[in-house]
């Protein structure tokens, strides 16, 4: 749906920084050169405690991060083989099913305990990241992770992953994404300036904004924006909100994609893959590349980053000191995001609802029966 790109004034729902999830989707849970063989970490998915481990084979599995013996973190324990054991008593557990397959002090003509399983999630791992389906496993298979086109060995594009870590709803850091208007607090970075909302369209799972922005600078030069660094360059850049994760892109310069982790009510993660065309020689580009992996996120992403989580943080603080504040907001994009926010979590909300009155008639008819 068309949505008009006229700024005008409109109070916040403040709702949205209650709202929940919706854990019928893929959700990063950490890069997966960070996960050896052998080894156990652990992540949160909106509070969801979950042990994540590569198997002997290279396979990853993720178990709720708790013991059904006596709750100890499942993360602390040990891989056995393609199981993993608690570290506690030793007991093992299939990281497919979440049943518990050993018992070190159990007798073998003992029957281990029917209850002693632990929830198993659908993972995968795609464009570097290990992926968690939080929600109906029986869904999983419905929905796929974003696609990144620009990722591969063969791609001429140019790829800088980074991560972050922000003390805020990830509503909040949502409408940072969307919110191309914040330049100003980039300025002394080189950023971009004299934004202007050209198109605005809407789904019940997705926003699309199209905005044109220009740039200046050494920066810009580098990043392939502009020819000369004393020149200005006008752009169309095109931001794509697909719940709950982005892709933007700037017209064949560069594009982003942020893969979003909600941790909790106040705190959040973000897994970034940036692809560039560098204003280099493809021929120059090889051999620095080692350099390049340093130097662009330190020097050149994690300055704005900073920049952004500051003002996150900042703005968390303050709701959660005053939720009774209204506050007014006049980007139609940002209005649109937060529609398709408190949606999603409704909807999840209502579907729980419907499958649980629908199981529990389903156990009614089989006692009355």
């Amino acid at each position: 749906m068309e949505l008009a790109t006229t700024l005008k004034s409109e109070t916040v729902q403040n709702s949205i920084r209650e709202v929940g999830i919706n854990p019928n989707y893929w959700y990063p849970l950490g890069w997966s050169d960070n996960l050896k063989p052998g080894q156990v970490i652990s992540a949160t998915v909106w509070q969801q405690a979950i042990a994540i481990y590569r198997d002997e084979d290279g396979q990853i599995h993720a178990l709720e991060n708790r013991c059904p013996h006596r709750g100890v973190e499942l993360h602390r324990g040990k891989v056995q083989g393609v199981n993993l054991a608690c570290a506690y008593h030793g007991w093992e557990f299939d990281g497919t099913t979440g049943a518990c397959v050993s018992i070190p002090y159990l007798d073998g003509h003992q029957k281990r305990p029917p209850c002693a399983v632990t929830r198993s999630y659908p993972v995968q791992e795609k464009y570097g990241l290990m992926w968690v389906f939080p929600g109906d496993s029986a869904l999983a298979d419905t929905q796929s992770v974003p696609s990144v086109p620009e990722f591969g060995a063969d791609s001429d594009w140019f790829m800088v992953p980074i991560t972050a870590h922000f003390k805020a709803h990830f509503s909040v850091c949502n409408e940072n994404a969307m919110d191309v208007f914040h330049g100003f607090l980039h300025q002394e970075l080189q950023g971009w300036f004299d934004p202007v909302l050209l198109d605005l369209s809407t789904t019940d799972h997705s926003v699309r904004a199209k905005y044109q922005v220009s740039y200046k600078g050494i920066l810009a030069k580098f990043l392939g924006l502009s020819q000369r660094a004393d020149e200005v360059t006008t752009l169309p850049i095109t931001i794509n909100y697909r719940y709950p994760h982005y892709a933007s892109s700037l017209e064949g310069v560069s594009s982003v994609y942020l893969m979003r982790l909600p941790v909790g009510p106040q705190e959040s993660r973000s897994f970034a893959l940036f692809f560039f065309k560098l204003g280099l020689p493809k021929w120059l580009v090889q051999p620095l590349r080692p350099l390049l992996n340093w130097v662009v996120p330190r020097l050149m992403l994690q300055p704005f980053l900073n920049q952004d989580i500051e003002m996150m943080e900042s703005e968390q603080r303050q709701y959660t000191s005053n939720p009774a504040q209204r506050y007014v907001e006049i980007n139609p994009a940002i209005i649109a995001l937060q529609r398709v926010i408190i949606r999603q979590y409704e909807n999840f909300v209502q579907q729980s609802s419907q499958s649980s009155e629908y199981s529990l008639h389903q156990v009614n008819d089989d006692h009355m029966g």
